[in-house]
């Protein structure tokens, strides 16, 4: 009687410690999988995005290529990696925009890329080929206004600029150099 009374004692102390253990191991991992209110965590993101932006007649006015966006909610601010940005305008002939990376802000208001940025117009009616490069790009999609208070380089056919800033009108094509402007002009 004595062993079988321990016995039964003993099954019943390691049922409740196992019951015990189980109901803390259950606790933390719900706690685990609680969703966060961070400000610092993403509450959205998209891989190998393809998106292109349509304006009030439903034409397209900007396409964004990228490998990866993240964005948070709070200040509404998406992080593009290695962004592909196509600017449509009145000319048959789009601008494109491409960095290692970019921050758009308030949706696409305000992009602000940096990091290897290069900006392309190809020939159109009214302006040559243009490349340009600097290392910080904003650009206002729908002002059609882009700006940098960087060094830039300017090249088109025969030519090639180096400044201090530049703000260029995307929608008419001009381009203004702000400061410390000097140019190479190599006839062809």
């Amino acid at each position: 009687m004595f062993t079988l009374k321990n016995t039964l004692m003993g099954v019943l102390l390691i049922l409740s410690i196992s019951l015990s253990s189980w109901s803390i191991l259950i606790g933390k991992k719900s706690k685990s999988l609680a969703p966060t209110n961070s400000s610092t965590e993403p509450d959205a993101y998209m891989e190998d995005v393809v998106a292109t932006i349509l304006n009030k007649e439903g034409n397209p006015s900007m396409k964004i290529e990228t490998p990866k966006m993240v964005h948070y909610a709070e200040n509404d601010v998406t992080n593009i990696s290695q962004p592909h940005i196509t600017v449509y305008r009145q000319s048959p002939e789009p601008w494109y925009i491409n960095s290692n990376f970019a921050k758009a802000s308030d949706g696409v208001e305000e992009i602000l890329f940096w990091d290897n940025v290069v900006i392309h117009h190809a020939q159109d009616i009214d302006n040559p080929t243009t490349t340009m490069t600097t290392t910080t790009l904003t650009v206002f999609p729908n002002q059609q206004l882009a700006k940098t208070a960087e060094a830039i380089t300017v090249t088109q056919p025969n030519a090639t600029l180096h400044a201090i800033g530049m703000l260029a009108n995307m929608n008419d094509g001009t381009v203004k150099l702000l400061s410390h402007a000097r140019g190479e002009y190599v006839p062809s």
